[in-house]
């Protein structure tokens, strides 16, 4: 017997810490992901960023970093750096009245009140009820023999309850750390919402930006279309040239025209757009004409940007909050296998007479109760339970992972665009120069008669191209500026960046 006392003298802590630990959520562990601790578009390597992280030397010699969420890191108002109030009021417009966001600050408002209620779990419960009623028995129930008369009878009763549920095996306190996990991702959500909606609205100002310097681009060509028709019309007139010529003349002209108002349907489309994206009605909103010029200021995208910023971008933060709360939600499954306690109190008084009498010491009743439950037989329904958590966490852990390589993507992308862009724009300029030398000379040559209509014409259709490409290279690196600035998280420094012109890049 003494035997048998010890065995069980020391197995029952094993087994209690072995309930415990089976029961538990596991602990979290940050998916490991190796990442460049700089982007390779950059042009050099920021060793400051690079030196403040732990890093890895991969077989390659590269230097990479395991990736951490940063979303507390600052961003400030990056649209600011390119100092353009109409687009300050934009912003500012959508951030109040984009419909979107209303949903999402709505989702958030959602999932808050919810961790709220997983909260109230760690409180007892206390709650208060009165009642009343009248009742008849029948003589059968009261034991008496069949036919006896019984008179109805009245009960009042006034009581307070009371229960609470011991968190033994960790059920309340995972609930709440998943429900926590829940609203922080949407929160975090909200948070890409919010830069999207601002960087939607950024992209699209620019867009109709540049669809109006094409507008003026091609209006200007229609004006030099209408010269040449008036030129020829009187040449012709005169017997100075063929009617080849003339009808050449006004077919360009119409060309031109139908060109240019071809152009005013992406104009109203990117204008309804710009509408939705500020919570009007598109029939509502009209944006005024904004050619966006050779001046306009555009950020300077500092070189060697470390992948550090890359952390606080929102939809990575909600991914990691994600896997937390699925994490979180492992041990709420366990905890269905094992014994759940629940404490209760309940007093008050219960009278016969009035409700005056309910609240008199004779009156009195209570109940204190502790009741012990746990499943048997379930059919496999909570191993089930516990299998689907933890692949849960498989999906949110490879979802995360996917997120993180598409957001350097992103930035890889960006980054590139605007070296290239700015490439093209180097020649592009030097084009639009010759271009227009070009067709300077030709209508001089042509005007002396040294050469044909189709000579004129041929650079007067170059010059049309290549100042219409330099307006669509101004628009597209101004898109793509704010396209990497949205992949960087919303900016790369505490502060916006000085602008600069785009005659100086």
């Amino acid at each position: 017997m003494n035997k048998l006392h010890m065995i069980a003298k020391g197995v029952a802590p094993m087994l209690a810490a072995l309930l415990m630990t089976a029961c538990a959520a596991p602990e979290f562990k940050q998916p490991a992901i190796e990442v460049p601790t700089a982007f390779k578009e950059s042009q050099q390597p920021d060793a400051a960023a690079r030196d403040a992280v732990p890093v890895k030397t991969a077989a390659d010699g590269s230097t990479w970093k395991q990736a951490q969420p940063a979303e507390a890191q600052p961003r400030g108002e990056w649209w600011l750096a390119f100092n353009d109030p109409a687009l300050n009021e934009l912003i500012n417009e959508a951030t109040r009245a984009n419909a979107n966001l209303a949903v999402a600050a709505a989702r958030v408002k959602q999932a808050r009140a919810i961790a709220g209620i997983a909260e109230a779990d760690r409180i007892p419960q206390v709650g208060v009820g009165v009642g009343a009623q009248r009742v008849r028995q029948s003589d059968v129930e009261l034991g008496l023999p069949a036919g006896t008369p019984v008179a109805p009878s009245k009960v009042f009763s006034a009581n307070l309850t009371a229960s609470y549920e011991v968190d033994l095996f960790g059920r309340v306190s995972s609930n709440v750390a998943a429900a926590r996990g829940d609203a922080a991702q949407v929160e975090a959500t909200y948070r890409s919402v919010l830069l999207s909606v601002q960087a939607d609205v950024a992209q699209t100002y620019f867009r109709l930006r540049s669809t109006d310097a094409e507008l003026e681009t091609l209006n200007r060509t229609v004006q030099t279309r209408e010269e040449n028709v008036k030129v020829n019309q009187r040449r012709f007139d005169l017997g100075d040239i063929g009617e080849f010529d003339l009808s050449r003349a006004k077919t360009e002209l119409a060309t031109a025209r139908a060109e240019a108002i071809g152009l005013q349907r992406q104009r109203v489309t990117t204008e309804h757009a710009l509408a939705v994206l500020l919570g009007k009605p598109a029939a509502s909103y009209t944006a005024g004409n904004s050619p966006l010029l050779d001046g306009t200021l555009l950020p300077v995208i500092p070189a060697g940007l470390p992948s550090t910023l890359l952390e606080r971008r929102p939809d990575i933060t909600a991914a990691q909050r994600a896997m937390e709360a699925a994490n979180a939600r492992i041990g709420v499954a366990r905890s269905a296998m094992f014994p759940s306690l629940m404490l209760n109190a309940n007093a008050g008084g219960v009278s016969g007479n009035t409700v005056a009498d309910v609240f008199k010491w004779s009156s009195r009743s209570w109940l204190l109760g502790a009741a012990l439950s746990m499943p048997l037989i379930d059919g496999g329904r909570n191993k089930a339970n516990i299998t689907r958590s933890e692949a849960a966490l498989e999906e949110s852990v490879g979802t995360y992972r996917q997120s993180v390589l598409t957001a350097f993507a992103e930035v890889e992308d960006n980054l590139a665009g605007l070296r290239i862009l700015a490439g093209q724009t180097a020649q592009i300029e030097d084009a639009v120069v010759s271009a227009r030398r070009s067709a300077d000379l030709a209508q001089k040559l042509y005007t002396a008669g040294r050469s044909s209509y189709l000579d004129l014409l041929d650079a007067q259709r170059n010059l049309a191209t290549v100042e219409r490409n330099a307006v669509q290279l101004r628009g597209n690196r101004a898109v793509t500026t704010v396209a990497l600035i949205r992949a960087l998280g919303g900016g790369w420094g505490d502060t916006p960046p000085a602008p600069t012109t785009l005659a100086q890049k």
